[in-house]
């Protein structure tokens, strides 16, 4: 919960200020501060999202990752939605979207099929000073998602500012061949050998180099390349560990 009066980094001021230099990008994951400024890891950040449909699905699992309390508001909701609040990840209250809901709430997304409700919910947020996105409705946004490549620690932003969230999905999809699920091994390698050369008394621009050369391509194509000598080795000894077990059965009989 954020402390009375507190603003959270990156969003100083009053809500009339924050609402001047709104437009923001809210990214589902990030390092520091989001794109955009939204802070890192929203343990602060009571956020509502009205709709539980796959739409608002998709914002309250963003909304998860960035460790924000969440709290669903609708009539309906998906099975996953159901699965996370029996699960205590939210709370999700099964009814219609009261103007009550926006009482102590730090951002609300409104994620349904009615536009008048839509705009009923942005009007009542900027009254009361509550960042605000409207799926499908730029204008009616004080911030943006954005699409996210995620492989452990290392975390690839894509946002058009909601001009085309088509063309930010294409991008994503284009960094996730190129970024494969072996980045994610390769960042926690990347974290440890850090660790252990800060750890080391050093000369500092020679710790640069050495850095630099752990995180170049070749490095990386090192690093494949021995995982996939490891994955083929423990593959083949599961092989002859499950022929061998099958002899031993066949003896046995």
């Amino acid at each position: 919960m954020r402390a009375s009066g507190a603003d959270p980094p990156g969003l100083r001021g009053t809500p009339s200020s924050r609402r001047r230099n709104h437009k923001r990008t809210l990214a589902d994951g990030g390092v520091g501060r989001r794109p955009g400024g939204l802070p890192h890891k929203s343990e602060s950040c009571d956020a509502v999202v009205v709709g539980a449909g796959p739409i608002g699905e998709e914002k309250i699992q963003g909304l998860l990752r960035a460790g924000a309390d969440v709290r669903a508001v609708a009539p309906h909701a998906t099975a996953r939605i159901r699965v996370l609040a029996r699960a205590k990840k939210l709370r999700w209250e099964a009814r219609r979207f009261r103007a009550s809901d926006l009482a102590g709430v730090f951002l609300i997304v409104a994620a349904t099929s009615s536009a008048t409700l839509h705009d009923e919910i942005y009007k009542r947020a900027r009254r009361r000073g509550i960042l605000c996105n409207v799926v499908d409705d730029p204008p009616n946004c004080d911030f943006y998602y954005g699409s996210i490549v995620q492989r452990g620690s290392l975390q690839i932003a894509i946002s058009t500012s909601g001009h085309s969230p088509a063309l930010a999905q294409r991008i994503r999809k284009l960094l996730e061949r190129q970024f494969g699920p072996e980045y994610e091994s390769w960042m926690e390698e990347l974290r440890k050998t850090r660790e252990d050369l800060f750890a080391k008394p050093m000369d500092p621009k020679r710790r640069k180099r050495l850095l630099h050369r752990l995180a170049s391509e070749p490095s990386f194509k090192a690093f494949r390349g021995k995982r996939k000598a490891k994955i083929s080795k423990a593959t083949a000894g599961k092989a002859i560990r499950g022929r061998k077990a099958i002899e031993d059965s066949d003896s046995f009989h």
